[in-house]
């Protein structure tokens, strides 16, 4: 049974038609919470929603309600609790690692650990790694679990410092990863380290940094670009980037591969662009 078998008969069949299809779910089988947007014309239906989302799946405790796009640095949204427990802070389970985290004051994508695995396979070991924006530290976990490997994490928000700091522990990798508060412009040329592969998972700025990672990677390093693209032309825009900064620093580049990661707004998709320092 599916939400709208559900709310068959607590909203019309116009309403049923504009319920969305999917919505993310943090957290595991004990606590979770459930994150949905819901358009303008369900509005005074949320309540009835959220309620639905709880019966059909009762691992969920709280259903928040996206009132605002990601803003400023730490790349974070408001929310409205529209049921259940104010309290969100679960533990997430993802692959064969824990996630402690709460949605509200950290930036995290459940939708995008298939992509954290993908780049975790390429990792060799030995490698010295960097995440830039590395929140609660997802990627840098899901290395450190695959690899024997030095991962360094740099991450602005207070918050979600402090649980990946929890996340290493929980997960006994702190002897693997190295993570430190501050803005990646400020910390990485800081790091007497050269590295031999470096994340960007920020979608949307990463662009502004493009010269850290150059600076900060190994000849023949590798190098994880995410950007937006939109549908038309996917990687055009974020290739344009890359070669324009490459150019700026005369530093030679080639591209490895090209990928969509998910849907980020209509007709854009959040996209990765692998490529080596040469």
């Amino acid at each position: 049974m599916g939400l709208k078998e559900i709310l068959k008969g607590k909203l019309s069949e116009e309403e049923l038609k504009i319920l969305p299809r999917s919505f993310d779910i943090i957290g595991s089988r004990e606590k979770a919470v459930a994150i949905i947007e819901i358009p303008e014309e369900l509005k005074g239906k949320e309540k009835i929603i959220a309620e639905g989302i709880m019966k059909l799946n009762k691992n969920v405790k709280s259903v928040l309600k996206k009132a605002s796009e990601r803003k400023g640095v730490e790349r974070l949204r408001e929310y409205e609790l529209l049921a259940g427990d104010e309290n969100t802070e679960v533990i997430h389970k993802e692959y064969n690692y824990l996630l402690k985290l709460d949605p509200k004051k950290v930036y995290f994508s459940p939708r995008e650990a298939t992509e954290r695995q993908r780049i975790a396979n390429k990792v060799k070991d030995n490698e010295k790694v960097l995440v830039m924006f590395s929140g609660v530290a997802p990627f840098c976990i899901a290395i450190a679990k695959k690899r024997n490997v030095k991962v360094y994490g740099v991450e602005i928000n207070e918050e979600a410092h402090r649980y990946a700091k929890i996340n290493a522990g929980m997960n006994g990798l702190s002897d693997k990863i190295v993570l430190i508060k501050g803005d990646v412009r400020e910390v990485c040329p800081k790091i007497k380290e050269k590295f031999d592969r470096i994340i960007m998972p920020l979608p949307f700025g990463s662009e502004n940094f493009l010269d850290v990672a150059f600076k900060c990677i190994k000849k023949g390093g590798k190098i994880h670009f995410y950007t937006l693209g939109s549908e038309e032309n996917l990687y055009s825009e974020g290739i344009k980037i890359i070669e324009r900064e490459a150019k700026k620093l005369k530093k030679k580049i080639k591209i490895l591969e090209k990928r969509k990661v998910l849907p980020y707004a209509p007709r854009k998709y959040k996209v990765c662009i692998d490529f080596m320092v040469l």
